[in-house]
């Protein structure tokens, strides 16, 4: 029996970020309460350290972290409730928030159990309404927020290499850390402090979420060599292995039992 699960493209609203936060953000998102608590959400999986300021029905706020997502999530809220989604700049993680970003990977927890200096802004955030939060954060983080000159090369680092992985013809990692002239084992560290997870884990996110954005309307085996599988078979592979079911059954919204959403104790 198929399911018609919402995804975050059909539900989240693109915000413009505050100038002063670009530098530490790279998406900014609403979504309005969902009165039907019936139609689940599938999450895909993602590389990215995610802010969360959550509103529920009854105004009650909650300043919430949600670490990168190796694998799809499908799930059913509890209840309806507003969210802002601030997603985190590669490599800054452990800057905003006292951890690296693998120690949240598969997470989510609430702001204020973090070291970082963002959460020291976690009882401020959630009394203010969005719109002032935003704001609230645009005049405060850059004056508590430094980076040293390591900070920077690393997080130039990290952008190369997302740029180079996320392009057609990425090259395999071996051959990307040569060309960045760091050895694999800092290329790794890299990627599991600053965003979660491996670089290989992070071509294999990629190409997945490319992969759906894409199903249906190009064959498979086009779709294969266009997302730098080897052939069908691998994508149909990594695909059931992060998505949970196969590339044809998620066509047809044959997908898993959503479990409860529940918020972080």
């Amino acid at each position: 029996m198929s399911t018609r699960y919402l995804t975050p493209a059909e539900i989240e609203t693109p915000v413009p970020a505050p100038g002063a936060l670009r530098r530490w953000l790279t998406e900014l998102t609403s979504t309005e309460a969902i009165d039907d608590l019936d139609r689940p959400f599938a999450q895909p999986p993602v590389a990215r350290t995610t802010i969360v300021l959550r509103t529920d029905q009854a105004g009650r706020r909650a300043a919430l972290v949600v670490g990168a997502q190796t694998k799809a999530v499908y799930s059913r809220p509890e209840e309806p409730a507003d969210c802002v989604r601030l997603r985190l700049a590669p490599g800054v993680t452990r800057r905003l928030l006292g951890v690296a970003a693998v120690e949240l990977t598969d997470r989510a927890v609430r702001l204020a159990e973090l070291p970082g200096p963002l959460a020291t802004f976690a009882g401020d955030l959630t009394h203010l309404p969005d719109d002032e939060a935003l704001a609230y954060l645009e005049d405060v983080l850059p004056q508590r927020v430094s980076e040293t000159d390591t900070d920077r090369a690393h997080r130039t680092v990290l952008r190369e290499a997302i740029s180079v992985l996320t392009a057609d013809n990425a090259p395999a990692i071996p051959a990307l850390a040569t060309r960045l002239a760091v050895s694999e084992r800092q290329l790794r560290n890299l990627f599991t402090t600053g965003i979660g997870v491996s670089p290989k884990h992070f071509v294999r996110i990629d190409r997945v979420r490319r992969v759906l954005a894409y199903a249906g309307n190009t064959p498979w085996s086009d779709l294969a060599a266009d997302t730098g599988y080897y052939d069908q078979s691998h994508l149909t592979a990594d695909f059931r292995s992060l998505m949970g079911v196969a590339p044809a059954a998620w066509l047809r919204g044959q997908l898993p039992a959503p479990r409860r959403c529940r918020m972080p104790h």
